[in-house]
């Protein structure tokens, strides 16, 4: 390929760039040409299509122009496995010519050109249970390193979009932590090694992005005489800038266990000029590593021994973001245009300006930019806030992002909405910038902005509360001396609602009281703690069934076409470990060479049934029941049973028997499933898509993207179509073609599903086509009816329906209609008389317990009134009467009635604090303060929230009158006498 060439007046126009935006240009003149890619990899020059196995993904390409500036191929790549085509664009005069995307696509060219297959970016939500966000390029990769399947490829090179949170605290603090970056890899499968990576890293390096290699160091294992020798001997990297580190510094293992390996990195000097002494990689102010090169060789045995690996491979990563700042000559990555153009999106909703800012604000619109690009691709990916796993991620980080903006004092939409949310008006920045780095982006846009605003919206209602809760701690904090917020308290407020510890600590500043920051530091650290733990590794061990891998091949499925066959079997585990002979009554894990069994995948459950081995071919020698069927290792099915009769052993050949009866419920099932994503999109919309789903032998289970609940017209609507298609008794078709065919087709994918070359592809023709490696009905008749049993909220914007067809929605209708009976007998009425028969009992039922309550205010009351004469008097400029008393066991209504009567008959000023215990394990106060005790600075609503504190409660309320409640009634006494002494001293010391 031609070299990349800055015509003179795309130079000069870089030469007068606004000065907040330097670039790095210095060395234009001399950027090498690319090579040209082998023919025999990648076919012609003028394109560059690798088949991945998934979806054809286009490389950019750049052109020297003879008549414009210049043109390119503009890169598309899909998580949606979507096939491209090349197009042909024109260059943006304004693009920069070490721009993020130019590096992006430098890169994937480089390693293209040396045979490497170009395969797509991972989703963020790794196919992998042991890892909750995908963290590293590698990620995509791990079955193969670990030998567990065969490599479709030699070699490859990804841009792989990662998120990593045990950081977060990091970032905008130094120059280069993120959540979410790019991480451009090269790897080998036991193809090329050492020699061939490094000088491949060293010549992208100097040539194509023209670094000088006088301000490169590089490190290496201080082991690895093998690494050391080919950089300095063949490179020709001084001795001086070879670094030898330690195994915590550059010796990469994925565990106690598993692959590992020493690795090399290449790191920029910004400081040459401070010379070779003492000097100090970690010093951040000095260098950035940018890239890493991992040579896994070995597997670490159970014992920390190292034995070679079959197979060595190639494992590097190169930062993008660390890169772009590299080339553009900015002080941090964060001024890349990568991220800076949302800092600046951000910035003019705060009405500030970043390159005048101070540090600290410069930090926040960091916090935001990188926080913002994090959320945008998580939710692209089908990931939505909630409280648990990855969707507590987003959560976290939407909500770290609205603390901050509204801290830089960011209000509203900016469009002259103040009550507006402002994270969707960011997020719009970071989708035009998607499109070289995720397509599908801005085709789920409007999804993306729905769900930013609604969860903005909710957090700020929810910090509105933590400001109630944080007048109510402060409140309590006064009474301690000295005045002192426990940091717990602080805490609490910090992490579950949102509220920053600078603002806890300026209103605590305000009103006089210190803040205990030491253990408050002790419960963030914690947190972090935890946070790495879970975030934070990636399993890579070798367990014991590794042994199996090379004698077990993937099992042949027989399933679509049968329900019995003869198998071997070829692998027996008891609790992980492989035998060769199982006992009678044991619990065994069962490889098979072939099997009819469905493993569970895509949503749908694993097959039961039955293994017989057996004798002169009439007596069974041996009965296996089994209960589940699961995949591991790749593609080998693992039959997981219990030996009832007999014994088992390698080799022996068995009847494998699915349970016809159960497998018919899942088809069912399976196939309803499909009938009601086509009715969910035809009644609440095409952009709804699936986020879940359970396909078990009782019912069905179908999370989708929805921000609110189904009404009942909506529900009996999709239950009518369905029940309609069912009605047509439609042949469903099943072929299996390309993958790229099926999405020309219009073919859906199923959610969790993984897809090759080769895909099967489920039509209902007229309603339905997707990609479903599932089992399904011959014909829609086979579901005899479809049944709605519960929708619902799973979490924020995720609904869930719970639905029956077949068998058992004929057991469900039964079981409803025998119900139906039992209440008409009851009610004496008929099937259609029992909604008002109904609503004439609750209507009774409410009218006598307002009269019970009425009555027991009226008791209450008339309690209060002899309680009158308990009053005692408080002061001596002023006397205040004051009754604080326990009422027993009458109720939070009867109770505030009674302090009404109370506070109404005694003279004004008067207080009156009442406790009752209305049922086990259950606590009532009320405070009630007459205009004249208010006049004196007390307030009935903070008062009470220390007292229910110490019955375990909480509560709070108006400066007049307020209740609370608790949970320890033993505590009562205390509580009501604390409340006693707190009133008479305050009251003595402000009416004397």
């Amino acid at each position: 390929m031609e070299g990349l060439k800055l015509a003179e007046s795309l130079q000069q126009r870089f030469n007068t760039r606004k000065p907040n935006i330097p670039l790095f240009i210095s060395t234009l003149a001399s950027i090498p040409t690319f090579p040209k890619p082998p023919k025999s990899n990648l076919g012609s020059t003028n394109s560059c299509k690798a088949y991945t196995g998934i979806r054809v993904r286009t490389l950019v390409k750049v052109f020297p122009k003879k008549s414009r500036d210049m043109g390119y191929i503009r890169q598309i790549t899909s998580a949606s496995l979507q096939p491209v085509t090349t197009e042909i664009v024109e260059k943006d005069s304004k693009d920069v010519p070490f721009s993020g995307d130019s590096i992006r696509q430098r890169f994937l060219e480089f390693y293209a050109s040396r045979g490497h297959s170009l395969l797509p970016s991972a989703s963020l939500v790794p196919d992998d249970p042991t890892v909750l966000l995908t963290i590293a390029g590698m990620l995509q990769f791990k079955p193969i390193f670990l030998g567990k399947v065969p490599r479709e490829v030699p070699r490859a090179t990804t841009a792989q979009r990662c998120i990593r949170t045990n950081d977060v605290e990091n970032v905008g603090q130094t120059s280069r932590h993120h959540t979410f970056f790019e991480m451009l890899g090269n790897f080998s499968f036991g193809d090329y090694f050492k020699r061939e990576a490094i000088k491949w890293a060293w010549e992208l390096t100097i040539k194509d992005f023209a670094l000088p290699p006088e301000v490169l160091w590089i490190t290496v294992f201080e082991d690895d005489d093998e690494t050391f020798s080919i950089w300095h001997d063949e490179i020709g990297i001084p001795v001086e800038r070879i670094k030898r580190m330690g195994e915590e510094d550059n010796f990469w293992t994925s565990g106690v266990t598993g692959p590992c390996g020493p690795c090399s990195e290449i790191y920029y000097d910004f400081h040459p000029e401070r010379g070779f002494s003492d000097v100090d990689l970690n010093d951040d102010s000095r260098f950035i590593e940018f890239y890493n090169l991992v040579f896994m060789q070995y597997n670490k045995k159970d014992d920390g021994t190292l034995e070679p690996l079959k197979q060595q491979n190639i494992d590097t990563g190169l930062g993008l973001e660390r890169m772009a700042r590299i080339l553009q000559k900015v002080p941090n990555n964060y001024e890349t245009d990568l991220i800076y153009p949302i800092i600046e999106k951000a910035a003019a909703l705060a009405s500030v300006s970043y390159p005048e800012a101070d540090d600290r604000i410069k930090s926040s619109l960091k916090i935001i930019g990188d926080h913002m690009r994090a959320v945008v691709y998580l939710i692209s990916d089908g990931v939505y806030p909630s409280n648990i796993g990855r969707g507590y991620v987003v959560r976290r980080l939407i909500r770290r992002a609205v603390r901050i903006g509204r801290l830089l004092g960011i209000k509203g939409d900016g469009h002259g909405n103040i009550e507006g949310a402002f994270l969707p008006e960011i997020a719009v920045k970071v989708i035009e910038l998607s499109s070289q780095i995720d397509a599908d982006v801005k085709g789920r846009a409007p999804r993306i902005l729905e769900e930013l605003k609604r969860e903005e919206l909710r957090f700020v209602q929810t910090l509105e509360r933590g400001e109630k809760l944080l007048d109510q701690v402060l409140t309590s904090a006064l009474l301690r001396n000295p005045p002192c917020l426990s940091g717990k308290d602080a805490f609490l407020l910090y992490d579950t609602y949102g509220f920053p510890i600078e603002i806890t600590m300026e209103v605590a500043e305000e009103q006089g009281v210190n803040i205990d920051m030491k253990s408050f530091n002790s419960e963030m650290e914690n947190q972090r703690r935890q946070s790495q733990a879970a975030h934070n590794v990636v399993k890579l061990a070798v367990e014991n069934s590794s042994e199996l891998v090379g004698s077990v091949y993937d099992t042949e499925f027989l399933g679509y076409d049968t329900l019995s066959s003869q198998a071997e079997i070829k692998g027996l585990l008891v609790k992980g470990d492989p035998v060769l002979r199982v006992h009678e009554g044991s619990d065994v894990d069962i490889l098979l060479n072939r099997t009819p069994f469905y493993a569970e995948s895509g949503g749908q459950v694993g097959d039961h049934g039955f293994l017989y081995v057996s004798e002169d071919g009439v007596k069974p020698k041996a009965i296996v029941e089994i209960k589940d069927v699961q995949k591991s290792l790749g593609n080998i099915f693992v039959h997981k049973g219990t030996i009832r009769e007999g014994a088992l052993e390698v080799g022996a050949v068995v009847e494998a028997k699915v349970d016809a009866i159960l497998r018919q419920q899942a088809k069912v099932h399976h196939s309803a499933t499909h009938l009601l994503q086509a009715a969910l999109k035809s009644v609440i919309g095409q952009e709804t898509s699936q986020a879940g789903s359970l396909v078990a032998f009782e019912r069905l289970r179908f999370d989708f993207n929805f921000h609110r609940p189904l009404n009942d017209n909506e529900i009996v609507e999709i239950e009518g179509m369905i029940n309609k298609w069912i009605g047509h008794t439609t042949d469903l078709q099943t072929k299996v073609m390309p993958l790229t065919d099926a999405k020309k087709a219009g073919a859906i994918a199923m959610f969790g599903e993984k897809y090759s070359g080769q895909v099967r592809v489920v039509e209902v023709p007229g309603v339905s086509m997707e990609l479903c490696g599932g089992t399904h009905v011959s014909n829609t008749c086979e579901l005899r009816g479809f049944k709605i049993i519960s929708e619902q909220a799973v979490a924020s914007g995720i609904r869930r329906i719970e639905a029956v067809a077949g068998e058992a929605f004929i057991g469900y209708m039964n079981f409803r209609d025998n119900h139906m009976r039992h209440l008409c007998s009851t009610l004496k009425v008929k099937a259609e008389d029992v909604t008002d028969r109904v609503d004439s009992l609750l209507e009774e039922l409410r009218t006598v317990r307002n009269e019970i309550s009425a009555v027991r205010a009226k008791a209450a009351v008339y309690k209060a009134s002899t309680m009158s004469s308990k009053a005692f008097s408080v002061g001596t400029t002023q006397m205040i009467r004051v009754v604080v008393e326990n009422m027993d066991d009458i109720d939070a209504d009867s109770l505030k009635s009674a302090a009404e009567y109370l506070i109404d008959n005694l003279q004004d000023p008067a207080a009156v604090v009442l406790g009752s215990c209305p049922s086990e394990g259950k606590v009532s106060l009320v405070a009630a303060f007459s205009p004249g005790v208010m006049d004196l600075g007390l307030q009935a609503g903070k008062f009470i929230g220390p007292i229910a504190k110490l019955c375990g409660g909480g509560g709070g309320g108006r400066p007049n009158f307020a209740q609370a409640g608790g949970r320890q009634p033993e505590n009562l006494s205390s509580a009501l006498e604390k409340a006693r002494t707190e009133l008479v001293t305050i009251l003595s010391e402000k009416a004397s």
